[in-house]
Formats: C-alpha cells, structure tokens, sequence
C-alpha cells in the first residue's frame, strides 16, 4: 500500500511495492478510470494519476479514515502537479469486497483496478494499532479502528479450540494447539491485552531448540492468523473475486460499451498478494475466469520484487502480483 510527504516519518518512509510494475500491468490511459480498492497511503495511485489526466478519474477505497484522506491528499498533490487538476477523485471508506456494490450504485465502471491486500507502513509501524510485537501496545489489528471486534476480544473469548483451529488455518502454525492451550492458561490469571505479553506466550510453546532455528519470530504466525480474523481478510478477498467474475461476465454478455457492471470491456485488474493463503485463491480464480474465456490472464506467473526493490524494501520480499483483462463482448480467441 501507500504515504504522503507531509505525513509522519512513517508516512513518508513507505514505498508502495512493486509500483513499477503495477502501472505496466493495468497500463493506465488518459481519460480513464482507475479504482484503488486498497488505497493505503495513495502510492500506487499517486503514480498512476499523471498518467489518467485531467479527464481521468481515480476512486480511493480504503477501510481505514485516516489513512484514506492521506491518500486523497496525495493524490490530488501528484495530479497537480502532474498538470491533471480536472482529475476526478472520489473517496469510499470501507472493505475492498463491497467496492464494485458501491461502483456499480454511482454507475461507475473502471478502466484499471487494484487490491493490494498488504498493509501500510504507518499501521505496522504504530504501536497503538497493535499489529507488531515489536514495540508494546493494545492488541488490537482492526484496519478500520472504528468498528469490529479486537484481537484481544478473540484471544480472551475463543475457547481453546476454537483459537488453536484459527491459528492454523489463517496461521499454518504446527504448534497451534500448543500454543492455543498457553494462551488459555495465562488469561486465566490475567486477560490477554497487549501485543507484548501475546508475543512472549506464544515464545514460551516454542520448544528452545525451534525456537532458536526458526528464521522468523515465534509469535510471527499467531499475529498473522489473529490479523485475518479481526479484519476478514480472506472472506473479504473471496467476495472480491466473486465480484470479479461477475462483473466479467457482464462485460462478455453485455452490447459493445455497455457492460452493466463496474469491469469496463477490457479493464485490467491486479491483486498483490503476500502469502500463500491469498495467492493460491487469487492463482486458482484467474485460471478458472481465463478457462471461460472471461478473462486473458496478463501474468502466467507471479511478478516478483527484483532484487534491488527486494533489498531496499523488505516488505516487497514476499509480494506477487497477478494480472486480468476482462475479456470484450464478441472478442475471438
């Protein structure tokens, strides 16, 4: 995702992943329709409005306020002085997965879209929002600070094994049931309530040995796997790529330049994954949308950091991005 000049330190440390290569897959045009379904920081759409113009339009969905008017303000300072301060932007505050319901209620298609399902730097970054264990603070991982249950509501409700399955499936953590059961035991005598106390429990199921060959933290998985259940992330991500085939369907079925839907013919589309649990179903719904003929796939494989943007950018390391273009109503192929 994506930061501002003015912002924080964080916020002007963080550098959209795999931009580069972003803007070359959905090849935005001028006068077109560009839809950030993950706005972040505005990164990627700062370096896409210069190309849409004056006559373009870029709409920013993100769950997080804040982090959404700093990614409009971005935006529209990259547009001006791009010389394209006619470029439309409209601002949409919630999930990614009820963008194109929203889309398609203001009669908007788009021309290029993207969801990249990492999170910004200033999120990771602020103690306060309780997604690291590298400094203390409330456990919280809410994306959207407004609204939803913490994880610490999860860590002190969930019976054990409840919280052991969540962990290995949104975690693929071996020791889930491990540690499931010393975090059972430790709330008993006191509830569960910073990141710092979760890392070091979750420390204390691992084996020393383990411990020390592991090449990440211990607590890396659970934090994970407790981050997707707060935020829904891959139910959210499911509902995307419904919305995805639906809306190429529309645009196969459709008369030429009246697609009834919020894909316009030929919109490209890209999802940046950053583990296994999101790509696989990105990978497996893009063939799938391909072998009906809905979608040319843009990428047959992956398109990774290279390895300076790998160096420079540890988040980049894990990235893939995938690409579609919807396919056109009576198009041969």
């Amino acid at each position: 995702m994506n930061g501002r000049a003015s912002g924080s330190k964080s916020d002007r440390a963080h550098i959209p992943v795999l931009c580069d290569e972003v803007v070359a897959l959905l090849d935005p045009q001028a006068g077109e329709t560009y839809a950030d379904g993950t706005a972040g920081l505005g990164g990627h759409a700062a370096a896409i409005a210069p190309l849409l113009g004056p006559s373009g339009r870029i709409v920013l969905n993100d769950l997080d306020p804040g982090n959404l008017e700093k990614a409009t303000a971005r935006v529209r300072a990259a547009a001006d002085e791009a010389g394209a301060d006619g470029l439309e932007i409209i601002a949409v505050h919630g999930s990614f997965a009820a963008l194109p319901a929203e889309l398609e209620s203001r009669g908007i298609r788009v021309d290029c879209f993207l969801a990249d399902l990492g999170f910004a730097s200033n999120q990771v970054d602020d103690p306060e929002r309780g997604l690291s264990f590298q400094a203390e603070g409330p456990l919280d991982m809410r994306l959207d600070p407004t609204r939803g249950e913490t994880a610490a509501d999860l860590v002190n409700r969930l019976e054990e094994r409840d919280l052991a399955d969540l962990i290995f499936r949104f975690g693929e953590e071996r020791l889930s049931r491990r540690i499931a059961q010393k975090l059972v035991e430790a709330r008993r005598f006191d509830p569960i309530h910073t990141t710092t106390r979760l890392a070091d429990i979750v420390r204390s199921a691992y084996p020393v040995a383990m411990a020390r060959k592991s090449r990440i933290h211990p607590a890396t998985r659970t934090f994970q796997a407790l981050r997707i259940a707060v935020n829904g992330e891959l139910d959210h991500l499911d509902r995307l790529l419904q919305a995805i085939e639906r809306g190429s369907e529309a645009a196969r079925r459709a008369p030429e330049g009246e697609t009834g839907s919020w894909l316009a013919c030929g919109a490209r589309v890209g999802i940046i994954a950053f583990h296994s649990l999101e790509d696989r179903p990105v990978k497996q719904s893009f063939v799938d949308f391909a072998s009906r003929d809905l979608v040319d796939r843009l990428t047959r494989k992956p398109i990774v950091a290279g390895d300076a943007e790998a160096s420079g950018n540890p988040r980049a390391r894990s990235a893939k991005l995938r690409g579609v273009r919807v396919v056109c109503p009576g198009s041969s192929r």
